[in-house]
């Protein structure tokens, strides 16, 4: 089975291990990079070609929105999902026109239990 090659943005050691812990458990997904700044994002997406990248929003060097673009137009076999609190219309507008493929709520991994997952705020 070829597992579903990911690669963890953001600027929070803790999110991307808490993220990576729960990646880890999943037989089909493997954590193949990780970036703390949105510049290191798109250097490693563009030399390791991952089927997706989880992507913090806000983060130094380089937003997450602007690494988004460069990422889906570099690499456009690469799935952007945008790790962000925002969730209204204008927002969920600017993250599609920047080419991510959708967005989960930034306090995913808190409030995930094993019983439930938190439905995506979109899909594009």
């Amino acid at each position: 089975m070829q597992k579903i090659t990911v690669i963890l943005a953001d600027d929070h050691t803790v999110v991307r291990q808490g993220l990576r812990a729960l990646l880890d458990a999943e037989e089909d997904m493997e954590v193949v990079g990780e970036a703390d700044n949105g510049r290191q994002a798109v250097q490693i997406a563009q030399r390791l070609r991952p089927d997706v990248v989880v992507m913090d929003i806000g983060m130094p060097s380089l937003n997450g929105l602007e690494a988004t673009r460069q990422i889906t137009k570099e690499s456009p076999g690469s799935k952007v999902l945008i790790l962000s609190s925002y969730s209204d219309e204008e927002y969920v507008q600017q993250l599609t026109e920047a080419g991510a493929t959708g967005s989960l709520p930034a306090g995913f991994c808190s409030r995930r239990t094993g019983q439930e997952r938190p439905q995506p705020a979109y899909l594009a």
